[in-house]
């Protein structure tokens, strides 16, 4: 029990050395391509306001992305009205999967199984990334394949928060505690 124990906390402490890595470097310039093939250049085409990036480079971690899509268009992308109305967050937000190496190929049949498959009002909150994965793992401290990576950037393209794994209400609330600073 105690090994479980101290495993957890040495993973938890390199999460956070991850983490603290990224944290105020430049988001790498990215061309991805929507479900409609527009190009979206990050972090160029998102400079001037926040914005939330969800990426993934494996089919396990796709699975633990998905896991946010509901929670981040509900609290940042859903248009409220009424009395909550004035709460509302000016975010951009883009979920990327990555297609790498031979994988790269797939990216026009997974676009059609998105198209197909999701809310349409996601769509146009998904890129899809056909490329190296190299500069984005040096750069963005991709630990595992196996997990998403999210990261808040400010108004210049700069990395202000990065967290990893599938979602949780903790993340959740650090993500807006950033955003409403």
């Amino acid at each position: 029990m105690i090994r479980k124990l101290f495993f957890a906390g040495v993973l938890l402490s390199i999460s956070a050395v991850a983490t603290a890595q990224v944290t105020g470097t430049s988001f790498p310039e990215m061309s991805a391509e929507t479900v409609d093939d527009i190009t979206v250049n990050l972090p160029g085409d998102v400079e001037g306001k926040y914005s939330l990036i969800g990426m993934a480079y494996s089919k396990k971690s796709e699975d633990d992305l998905n896991t946010w899509f509901s929670p981040i268009y509900n609290k940042f992308i859903r248009e409220s009205s009424g009395l909550f109305s004035s709460f509302q967050y000016d975010v951009n937000v883009y979920f990327v999967p990555m297609f790498t190496g031979v994988k790269a190929t797939a990216t026009g049949a997974a676009k059609k199984k998105v198209s197909k498959n999701l809310d349409e009002r996601l769509l146009p909150y998904i890129l899809f990334y056909k490329g190296a994965l190299k500069p984005y793992k040096d750069t963005l401290a991709f630990e595992k394949k196996d997990v998403p990576y999210l990261f808040v950037l400010d108004a210049s393209g700069k990395i202000v928060y990065a967290t990893s794994g599938a979602y949780s209400d903790k993340k959740m609330t650090e993500i807006e505690n950033v955003l409403e600073e």
